[in-house]
């Protein structure tokens, strides 16, 4: 039985990993269901998001990863090893694409719990899936509006849960379904996206863009395939449409993923 602890919501810090927005999003709807949409925020999607520890103001803190195989992406772990709770509690979202959520949401809670969060709330919530495109569409479109309103209901049950009393019972890891240990990480595929020249414009946006420093541009773009995490973050953000996964088995992958994935999934909550 894990130990009631005074905790009051007061400001709210968003913390996310998410290389194409779903993430970010459906933090920003439990946010917005908090009554704190000016939340302050702690992105750590890009190299860029800052060196050494990492403290959230004190309230709570909402913290959101992509699943990625079942499992929260190594890259993001890294970076929230970076992020210290001291003692606030934390509301945990895993958004996965549709096909399943496996291991990732119970092992963002204990990561979370190890850097000094008290999880109080869960939730797997569903994303476009990084593979979706116009011949494959995964999940296109989500978080869709039923999914937003989803999760700034979420939020409101949270406040409540947060303003009942004096103390509030932190959300057991035995509530979360996931095994242990967890499942393997898929392997690095090695491969990377391709360019058509006769598209791209050499804007430089999939360097920006990029949370693995997969990219490098210096007036031509370059890869480095044994970076790459497949978020699909450059592909998506490219304005002329000049990048492709053109790799056959991430084809054939992306249409069984489509055919698995058919059946719409609902969001996920534990409070």
């Amino acid at each position: 039985m894990m130990e009631e602890r005074a905790m009051k919501p007061g400001t709210v810090t968003l913390i996310h990993f998410s290389p194409t927005g779903t993430t970010k999003r459906i933090l920003e709807a439990i946010a917005e269901g908090m009554g704190t949409p000016a939340a302050e925020r702690i992105d750590i999607t890009l190299p860029s998001h800052g060196s050494g520890p990492l403290h959230p103001s004190s309230g709570c803190a909402i913290i959101g990863v992509p699943v990625y195989g079942g499992r929260v992406p190594p890259l993001a772990v890294k970076r929230l090893s970076s992020v210290s709770g001291n003692g606030i509690p934390a509301v945990l979202v895993a958004v996965y694409g549709n096909r399943a959520w496996d291991d990732a949401l119970l092992e963002l809670m204990l990561l979370a719990s190890d850097q000094g969060f008290v999880p109080v709330a869960c939730g797997a919530f569903i994303g476009e899936h990084s593979f979706s495109g116009d011949d494959t569409p995964i999940a296109p479109g989500r978080p869709d509006n039923d999914d937003i309103a989803t999760a700034r209901a979420f939020g409101e049950r949270v406040l409540e849960k947060l303003k009942g009393g004096n103390a509030v019972t932190p959300l057991s890891a035995d509530a979360i379904p996931g095994n242990l240990p967890h499942r393997d990480h898929l392997p690095n595929a090695g491969v990377t996206p391709r360019v058509d020249a006769t598209l791209c414009t050499l804007c430089g946006i999939c360097e920006t863009v990029c949370p693995s420093e997969t990219i490098a541009f210096d007036g031509a773009v370059t890869f480095h395939p044994g970076n790459c995490i497949l978020c699909h973050a450059c592909v998506k953000s490219c304005p002329e449409g000049a990048l492709a996964f053109a790799e056959q088995g991430l084809r054939d992958l992306a249409k069984k993923l489509q055919a698995l994935c058919a059946k719409r999934r609902e969001p996920e909550l534990f409070l």
